[in-house]
């Protein structure tokens, strides 16, 4: 038996959205570091690339990381992305392992 989904008189029925990403203005980079701090109306991300990879294996007394890109979020835009990464890391650890 087929049933059909009633819509109430005077209502349009709800549209089906499709998301297409353009791609042509997209830039990638690389960036091995990130640092996040919040307000209460946003949330900054600024990633970066850490300058010490061939230091010796002792600490060095300060660390120079080349700040490249900064992303300002709203809160539940950064709720969102949160979830998403999550569920990312869930998968990668189901596929490849847990990550220490």
């Amino acid at each position: 038996m087929n049933e059909k989904t009633a819509t109430p008189k005077g209502q349009a029925a709800p549209r089906q959205q499709t998301l297409r990403f353009n791609s042509a203005n997209l830039k990638s980079s690389y960036c091995n570091m990130c640092n996040a701090t919040s307000t209460r109306e946003e949330v900054v991300l600024n990633f970066g690339v850490n300058q010490n990879w061939d230091q010796p294996s002792t600490t060095p007394a300060e660390l120079e990381v080349d700040l490249q890109h900064r992303i300002i979020l709203s809160p539940f835009a950064a709720k969102r992305l949160s979830e998403a990464l999550t569920q990312l890391v869930r998968d990668y650890e189901t596929r490849y392992g847990k990550l220490a």
